[in-house]
């Protein structure tokens, strides 16, 4: 019902709408909320409440079910970043949050990251006023250069967590031994990094991480504008004295009780479900897939795993013949170029992938005739107006 819904508005104002077979990315809405988390954010909007205490009971909630000693819900996981570097800036002091406030100066404003976990979303670090100091190369980072980096201003160290950035980078638990040795905290960026369920402990419980950041609309399949940061006590309140409904440097990024409530109901699901049946699931699929791609002409198929974002989870990878004249990129246009608009990932030169995390019913079969459709015409071209 959710879905027809939302699918004829978007018709009215004229937006295609996008099967989605890449990620549980931004740029296309992030993920489908379950019925139940509507239903929960639906029944949040009918009337008003304390938002300091919402957050504060919420947060309260879902520390224990993440088997946190505290957690908090911000408005996505890059305003998690922000939050994260205002709090490890300032402590949670009020004096010196203040003194940010007022000259965007703070006794401790650089925050470390070793060059192979440099991101796209660490200006979200900048734009809490801190500084970036990279440290080790692409390939390498040795303990030493780490040490040598902290300085008085040191306020954290930035993680960025997945299997395809571990290479090049110090692990996790020997970059946290080398910082808290100097009294310094470390924040995990995993946003994508679920599944595993596990990871929602894992990095701060396991590994001594201070505090790691997740979005709500991924894998959790929340609000879109919600994210959870989960920690220690000490983190989580620095956090919540810098963060909206608060008015100071963080107030832009407000959470409405709707998300709160929201992100509540998402990972209440999340943790109660099995992930590897889930990923059980996708590894059949996906193994139909290949099969049923290799048997088509002017491409082959396999499987790839990890996915692109370092996640348990399979693809498949489709790769085009040089004779079909159809490149990744060229394929990936067109197919996006259609109604209803397919996104897939470009994957090399001559190839894209293709994931069934996000499809919904009867999209695969558009899937399976818009591919097959593009080594079938010239370079390509094809209708690709296909009924949904």
């Amino acid at each position: 019902m959710e879905r027809s819904i939302a699918v004829g508005v978007y018709q009215q104002l004229g937006v295609r709408r996008v099967i989605n077979a890449d990620a549980t990315l931004t740029r296309l809405g992030g993920s489908l909320m379950p019925s139940d988390v509507l239903d929960a954010m639906r029944e949040a909007a009918g009337c008003f409440v304390d938002m300091y205490e919402l957050q504060e009971v919420v947060g309260k909630r879902l520390a224990t079910l993440t088997r946190n000693e505290a957690a908090y819900v911000s408005s996505g996981a890059a305003a998690g970043l922000v939050l994260t570097t205002l709090a490890a800036m300032t402590d949670g002091d009020l004096p010196t949050i203040a003194r940010l406030i007022e000259t965007g100066e703070a006794p401790k404003n650089e925050v470390i990251i070793q060059r192979a976990h440099r991101i796209p979303y660490d200006p979200a670090i900048r734009l809490a006023g801190a500084r970036i100091v990279d440290v080790g190369n692409r390939l390498q980072t040795f303990p030493w250069e780490l040490e040598a980096a902290i300085t008085p201003r040191t306020a954290m160290i930035f993680y960025s967590a997945g299997a395809h950035l571990a290479s090049g980078a110090l692990p996790l638990s020997r970059t946290v031994e080398i910082a808290h040795s100097h009294g310094i905290p470390v924040v995990v960026d995993a946003a994508a990094q679920l599944p595993p369920t596990e990871n929602v402990w894992r990095f701060t419980r396991e590994l001594g991480a201070d505090a790691a950041v997740f979005s709500g609309g991924k894998d959790f399949r929340g609000p879109q504008a919600s994210g959870l940061i989960v920690g220690s006590e000490k983190m989580i309140s620095a956090i919540a004295v810098n963060g909206p409904p608060h008015q100071r440097l963080a107030r832009p990024m407000k959470v409405g009780k709707e998300e709160m409530i929201g992100l509540l109901a998402a990972v209440e699901r999340h943790v109660a479900e099995d992930w590897r049946e889930r990923a059980q699931r996708y590894e059949e699929t996906v193994g139909r897939w290949v099969e049923h791609f290799r048997e088509l002409p002017g491409m082959t198929a396999s499987r790839v795993f990890p996915n692109e974002a370092g996640q348990p989870t399979p693809r498949c990878r489709i790769a085009f013949a040089a004779e079909s004249g159809v490149s990744g990129a060229e394929a990936a246009r067109l197919l996006w170029e259609g109604d209803p608009r397919v996104a897939v990932a470009v994957d090399g030169l001559d190839a894209i992938s293709i994931t069934p995390e996000l499809l919904v019913e009867g999209e695969e079969r558009i899937l399976f005739e818009r591919i097959g459709a593009l080594t079938r015409s010239p370079a390509g071209v094809t209708d690709s107006r296909l009924p949904a």
